[in-house]
Order: structure tokens, then C-alpha cells, then sequence
């Protein structure tokens, strides 16, 4: 998962770019990047770290001009060494960077394809870089040395065509504009944006409605599933459909997990989505438990869950406190490499508060279950401070397949849920009971009467449905083999020159 975004300025934007990257730091924490564009010269920053770490004062300075793209990233496939950190830039046609937030499942074939018959070499194995080429091998074939917005359209539906999977992207391409587009499905969001200035009208595309907003941006509207935006370099904005049967299929993970809750993705608010996921998983304990639920507090695992945890103790008029503190300099657990690490990290991450827990039968309420781990150490936690008994509740599904659209969740084999009942999963995890949302509630919770195009969603993690296709036992059979714990492993670490050649200008090779 990751977080994009390009400004089209009247003034320099390097700024504005670090302060909505900020903003997205949520969508991925391992790397960050900015290039833009002056003068018909690109001026490049990236590497490992966090937004304010990567960026210090002397490379805002460096990078100049009105124009710019941005990336924080958390790797999904390859490595994460800088190498993989975007923006990433070709130089043919005319100065293409581009920066991706998403997985394409038929990246290795298109790799091939473009060394084959391309006769383009690729320095990475991330598919962003093949998504780039792709964009700058159909862009080059127009052979235009001024192309016009319909040139920049056709690219995007020949990259359509060749791409498979969910991706949203912003491109710059040197002295011609900023160009922004959904997968057909519209499974990654993005978000148009714009304001007026002394000097003229100013556009911005990103992840998240909340790098908008804390700009100064007027949220204008989301961008359609393979929808196409051109802001040229003149600032005149340009739309057009590029894809043959596009349909709206968002993530519905994003409103589970990822998204901010001050976010609003495809017209929809994540905070009253996660409302309602609240209700609906109470409206089941109700069902299910009876009015005896014997729950005491509901405790809600921080952040994300806090806002369901709240409106189902409202709703079945129990308590709702803060059990648990969070560190917040500590990574997401599900994410991290090995299993000691990922246990180790929960005690770090989380402390839990006493009282709250004393003689008390508590109901932890979490966004979701995915290797169980975590939930373990969080309920031995609970039970070491007084809880006599602790019930369990995800405002998610069962997690039950891998994510092939860009969320770096395990392999199916390592998934708690790929294969137990509820009860297996209540005795691993060792809480009294267990109750997972119902997928139907899910996708009610999220539905809006104000959004009716959105009617459905990519819930593949939950159902193993993947609405791009393409999607058989021997890609993923492949995926196990390449992002399992024990392949991991196996895998030397990747040794890094750390030079500040990652920050300098494209043209010149000066160091920034």
C-alpha cells in the first residue's frame, strides 16, 4: 500500500508536496520521494524513511519548480532497498517520472514483453517501473514532439489494455504536465482537487481526500475508474474515459483499515463507514450472544478500530474506555518481517491500562484478523491485567485470501483464517469468545445512498473473488513462493550503498 500525489502549482511546490505527503504518512512509511519540474529539468529526492527524514532543508531547497509528484511507499513485491523508492524516471520520451500506488498481477509478463520486444531494460523488480515503461514505450510510438491531450489518452488506454490489477498513478512528463489514472475498476483511489490563486487555478491529485483539505484544496471529485487527467503545463485541465467497461469496485479494506477516518474515498466517509461497521458487528452480538452478552467495557485496539469499538458499545449501551496505550513509534505489525519480531513489537507497541481491565469480562474490538498473532499477545496481555474474561470481535470478515492489488498481507498459508472455523481460531487465539463481521454487513456498512454507482467493492481478501482476473492457483501458488516467511529468509539481505545520489538533478547529475 501506498500514498501519491501531484500538485500542478502557479508557484513552487515542493512544500506543498512534502506537507500532503505528511498527510498520506499513514499509507506507507517506508520510503518517500518528490521530483519536479523546472525549467525543463527534473530535480529528484527519495530514499528509505520516513517523509521528515528523507526530506531535509537542503533538499526542499534543491527541489524546484511549480510542478511535482510524490510517493511514501510500503513495498508489496521486490525490495525495499532505496533503488525500489518512487518516483521512478525514464528519460525517453521526453522525461517521463512516475509514481504508483498498487500491484499489476501480470507484471512479470509485461517485464518479459518489454525486454523482448521493447528491447527496454528495467533496473528494478518493482512494478511500478513496468507500469512506467509501459506508459513511456506507448507514449514514444506517437512519435510527437508536441503531443496533445488525445496522445496522452490513447497511452492510457493502451496501458489499460496491456496492465492488469489495481493501480493509481500520477506521471510527469517534462514541460508537458501532470497526467493522473485509475485501474478500470477503481480499485486504489484518487483524488482531484483545486484552488484559485492571484496567479491562476492550481491542481492536485492524491491517495486520500485529507492531503487535499489540510492544503487548502477543494475536494472536486474522485477520479473515475479508468478515467484519465491531464493538467498540462499551461495549468488547463483535461478528462477523459480511457477504459472500455470501466466499473466502480473499490478496496473495501481501505474503509476497514488503511484510510484515514477524516478521509472521504469515492464519496464516501470512511469515519461513518466504520460507524456502521460498529452497528452491524453489534446488531450480530446481539443476534448471536443474546441480550446476556455479559460484556462489562468494550476496549478497542488503537487507531483504527476505535470508531466501531465506539458505536457498538453504544449500541448494546455498555462502556466504552481505553484499555490500551499506543506507542505510535512503533510499525504496523502485520506487515513486519518474522513472527518474534512481529510478537515482540506488540508489547512495545501497546500498553495496557490496568484498571480497565480489573474483574472486568471485556470485548476487544479490533479492524480485522490476519495472522492472529498480534490478537494473542494483545488477550494474554488483557488477562495479565485482572480481565476475568475477554471476548474477541473483528469489525472485518475473515481474512481468508491473499491481496494481490497492493496490500503486502501474507501468504494464504499464513492467514489464521485460511482454513479454521471460528472456534479453531477462539482457542489459538485464547480468547472466551470470537465474532468476526459478516461480509453482507461489511459492504452495507460502506454502501451510501449519496455514492449509488458504488453498488460494489474488491472484497478478495474475504471472498478470494479478485474482480481483475487473471487470478489462478498457479499465481498464487507463485505469490507463496515469493512473499511467504520461509522465502523471505531464505533471501540475503540486500546490501545498499548509502550515497545521496538519490537527490540530484536528473539533467545535470548535480547532488542536490
Amino acid at each position: 500500500m501506498c500514498g501519491v500525489v501531484g500538485i500542478a502549482g502557479k508557484s513552487p511546490v515542493n512544500q506543498m508536496l512534502f506537507d500532503a505527503l505528511t498527510m498520506l504518512q499513514h499509507r506507507g512509511q517506508d520510503a518517500a520521494g518528490i521530483v519536479t519540474c523546472h525549467d525543463g529539468r527534473l530535480f529528484l529526492r527519495k530514499d528509505n524513511g520516513m517523509v521528515r527524514d528523507v526530506f531535509h532543508t537542503r533538499h526542499m531547497r534543491a527541489l524546484k519548480g511549480n510542478y511535482g509528484i510524490g510517493h511514501v511507499r510500503y513495498p508489496t513485491a521486490g525490495s525495499s532497498s532505496s533503488a525500489e523508492a518512487q518516483p521512478f524516471y525514464v528519460n525517453s520520451p521526453y522525461g517521463i517520472t512516475l509514481a504508483h500506488n498498487g500491484n499489476l498481477t501480470n507484471a512479470k509478463e509485461i517485464h518479459d514483453d518489454l525486454f523482448k520486444t521493447d528491447l527496454r531494460h528495467m533496473n528494478t523488480d518493482s512494478d511500478s517501473e513496468v507500469l512506467l515503461n509501459v506508459f513511456a514505450h506507448e507514449l514514444q510510438k506517437r512519435g510527437k514532439l508536441n503531443p496533445t491531450a488525445d496522445d496522452i489518452f490513447h497511452v492510457v488506454t493502451r496501458v489499460h489494455e496491456r496492465c492488469k490489477g489495481g493501480y493509481a498513478v500520477v506521471a510527469m512528463i517534462t514541460d508537458h504536465g501532470i497526467v493522473g489514472f485509475r485501474d478500470p475498476n477503481g480499485i486504489r483511489p484518487l483524488i482531484l482537487g483545486s484552488r484559485d490563486t492571484v496567479d491562476g487555478k492550481e491542481y492536485i491529485l492524491a491517495s486520500e481526500s485529507v492531503a487535499l483539505t489540510a492544503l487548502g484544496f477543494k475536494v472536486e471529485r474522485d477520479v473515475l475508474p479508468g478515467e484519465a487527467i491531464l493538467i498540462n503545463n499551461e495549468g488547463q485541465l483535461f478528462t477523459k474515459q480511457c477504459a472500455e467497461n470501466p466499473e466502480y469496485r473499490p478496496c473495501i479494506f481501505e474503509y476497514v483499515y488503511f484510510a484515514r477516518p477524516d478521509a472521504t474515498i469515492d464519496g464516501i466517509s470512511v469515519y461513518k463507514a466504520r460507524l456502521k461497521m460498529g452497528e452491524k458487528l453489534a446488531q450480530k452480538i446481539s443476534r448471536e450472544w443474546g441480550e446476556e452478552h455479559d460484556i462489562d467495557v468494550v476496549i478497542p485496539i488503537p487507531d483504527t478500530s476505535r470508531t466501531s469499538a465506539l458505536e457498538l458499545a453504544n449500541f448494546l449501551g455498555v462502556k466504552f474506555r481505553e484499555g490500551f496505550m499506543k506507542n505510535r513509534y512503533i510499525g504496523r505489525t502485520f506487515i513486519m518481517p518474522g513472527q518474534q519480531q512481529r510478537e515482540k513489537s506488540v508489547r512495545q507497541k501497546l500498553n495496557p491500562v490496568e484498571l480497565e481491565f480489573q474483574n472486568k469480562n471485556v470485548l476487544l474490538v479490533d479492524d480485522s484478523i490476519v495472522r492472529g498473532t498480534t490478537c494473542n499477545e494483545i488477550i494474554q496481555m488483557a488477562r495479565d491485567s485482572g480481565a476475568k474474561k475477554v471476548f474477541f470481535a473483528s469489525a472485518a470478515p475473515m481474512v481468508k485470501y491473499p491481496n494481490v492489488y497492493g496490500i503486502d498481507m501474507p501468504v494464504k498459508s499464513e492467514l489464521i483464517a485460511s482454513e479454521r472455523s471460528v472456534e479453531e481460531i477462539r482457542e489459538i487465539i485464547g480468547a472466551d469468545r470470537l465474532i468476526f463481521q459478516d461480509l453482507e454487513d461489511l459492504k452495507d456498512a460502506v454502501r451510501t445512498t449519496k455514492v449509488p454507482e458504488v453498488k460494489d467493492f474488491d472484497c478478495s481478501v474475504f471472498d478470494g473473488v479478485y474482480v481483475a482476473g487473471g487470478i489462478d492457483e498457479q499465481y498464487l501458488d507463485n505469490l507463496q513462493k515469493q512473499r511467504s516467511e520461509s522465502a523471505k529468509a531464505k533471501k540475503d539481505p540486500y546490501i545498499d550503498v548509502n550515497v545521496d545520489a538519490a537527490s540530484v538533478d536528473l539533467t545535470g547529475l548535480q547532488e542536490g
